[in-house]
């Protein structure tokens, strides 16, 4: 027969008994708090990776990290860009007045687990001599530290803390938070890129933006241009010509796209094919003077400037046009370049008949200091020669008028000629079809040669005032009434440079630091 059990054994059984309840009673809580941690974490990770906010990301992530280790204090360090620093970007709790604190490595409880890379307890933070020198941090009990991580760099350090005695942090916490801290970095890292493609798509937006307006207003400068502009692509075939072109040359503008343009001619072939070879190895062409056809056969004078557009790749992509219609201003300047020929006959003829009578006069002067010094030398034969002396000075005032009549009458012909051979053309020439800037020039040559022949010029050079060549034209477009502005643009000079014109122009005229119009001083001078 068995033996009954003593009552020492029968209370050893019941210990045993109930330690082993008790330890299984631990163990059904350590999985039950496990499963709670992995269900926690599984819904975390469905919750923070489709959040592309990146504030809103950071508070998920505190807020599921506080819940799972059962405490309401917590922070979210994150490294700052080119700084060796961190900042507290968000913070519960005990920790909501700490936000924007910077830590460097190796300072505090972040700045350690930033330097070492790994997880950190500390039991009675208040006591821990690596504490941040800061009172109110004299409160903490638990802290714990995990580092956020991508690959073996730190990017930030999330940490929990307890202010309660009782609250501790198990390595089961640990373990939860450091693979919570891998789901939070890859959040953030989602968050990041999100970001950046969010920027990036802006830029490419605005660009789009800014191209559609860049090309609005390049067109509207081509379309209102009062010159021809064409536009070829690399193999020569026209892809837009502007309402200037049909207007200049009679094509319209879809008799011309996608196709060749023969509008030269066949004698201006060779320069224009140099120019084609000049313009392609990547020189720009610049007023380059040639002749064009129209559509209905007349033959134009024209500039021509040209130059290579790339495309989105940088590789040449055709070539722009600009044609200036010259013809009326070379027909002027062969105009004026046969009455240039005409007048300068004219004055090489009336120089050399006063050269002939300067001679005479030479001769007579010459003559005369010969019968100066007879006189000098015999008082009776000067007495004799007085008579004859008299005689010569007749003799000589009546050359000196002459020579004065000879000179009004040229001055009379060169106004005949310039009003019989010149101002009709002029006046046809001003009645053409002129841009601004033709008839500007017709009106100043107009009056240029109104000069010429008026005695203001000569009147001015003659009173020893030292004008220079460029003095004298500012002074004659002064004297015509145009505003320095005008001047300049005529000119092919700075509105400052016409100004400092002026200025030479009174000091030498004496009318400094007087209120004299210089315009009426220099109409003065035609009087």
């Amino acid at each position: 027969m068995l033996s009954k059990p003593t009552y020492e054994e029968l209370a050893d059984q019941i210990e045993v008994l109930g330690e082993e309840s008790r330890k299984r009673l631990v163990a059904e809580q350590a999985l039950r708090r496990q499963n709670a941690y992995l269900s926690a974490l599984h819904e975390t990770s469905l919750g923070l990776v489709n959040r592309l906010d990146r504030n809103e990301l950071l508070e998920a992530i505190l807020d599921r990290a506080t819940t799972m280790t059962d405490t309401e204090h917590g922070f979210i360090y994150l490294h700052e860009p080119d700084e060796d620093r961190m900042r507290m970007e968000l913070g519960i709790g005990f920790f909501t007045g700490q936000i924007g604190l910077r830590v460097k490595p190796g300072e505090g409880l972040g700045g350690k687990v930033w330097q070492a890379g790994e997880p950190l307890v500390v039991e009675r933070y208040y006591s821990w001599d690596g504490r941040l020198p800061d009172p109110d941090l004299e409160t903490l009990h638990t802290v714990v530290g995990i580092p956020l991580k991508s690959g073996e760099v730190v990017h930030g350090v999330i940490g929990m803390a307890g202010v309660d005695p009782r609250k501790q942090f198990e390595q089961g916490d640990i373990d939860i938070l450091s693979r919570f801290a891998e789901l939070a970095m890859i959040a953030l890292d989602n968050a990041s890129l999100y970001e950046g493609l969010r920027r990036e798509l802006a830029e490419h937006r605005r660009t789009e933006v800014n191209l559609r307006e860049s090309e609005k207003r390049y067109r509207s400068l081509l379309e209102s241009s009062p010159d021809p502009i064409i536009v070829y692509d690399m193999d020569g075939q026209a892809v837009y010509v502007n309402p200037a072109f049909e207007q200049t040359l009679g094509w319209q503008r879809e008799e011309l796209i996608g196709g060749n343009i023969n509008f030269v001619p066949e004698e201006n072939w060779p320069e224009t094919r140099e120019a084609i070879k000049s313009m392609l190895s990547g020189k720009k062409i610049q007023l380059f003077e040639t002749r064009r056809l129209t559509r209905d056969g007349q033959v134009l004078d024209v500039q021509i400037s040209s130059t290579l557009y790339d495309d989105h790749s940088g590789k040449p992509a055709g070539n722009i046009v600009i044609l200036r219609d010259i013809t009326a201003r070379k027909r002027a300047e062969r105009e004026l370049l046969r009455y240039h020929e005409q007048l300068e006959r004219l004055v090489e003829a009336r120089t050399a008949a006063l050269e002939r009578s300067n001679r005479r006069l030479a001769r007579e002067v010459e003559e005369r200091r010969r019968a100066e010094e007879a006189q000098r030398r015999s008082k009776a034969e000067l007495a004799a020669q007085s008579d004859h002396l008299e005689e010569v000075n007749t003799a000589l005032k009546v050359l000196l008028k002459q020579r004065e009549s000879d000179k009004g009458e040229l001055e009379d012909n060169l106004r005949s000629n310039v009003r019989e051979l010149v101002a009709p053309y002029l006046e046809r020439l001003k009645k053409a079809r002129l841009n601004a800037e033709q008839t500007s020039l017709v009106h100043i040559l107009e009056s240029n040669l109104d000069n010429i022949v008026s005695p203001f010029i000569s009147r001015l050079c003659a009173r020893h005032f030292s004008l220079t060549p460029m003095e004298i034209k500012v002074a004659n477009l002064i004297k015509a009434g145009r505003s320095s502005q005008e001047i300049a643009d005529l000119l092919y000079l700075a509105k400052n440079t016409v100004l400092f014109h002026r200025y030479n122009i009174r000091r030498k005229l004496g009318l400094l630091n007087t209120k004299s119009n210089l315009a009426t001083h220099l109409l003065s001078f035609d009087k």
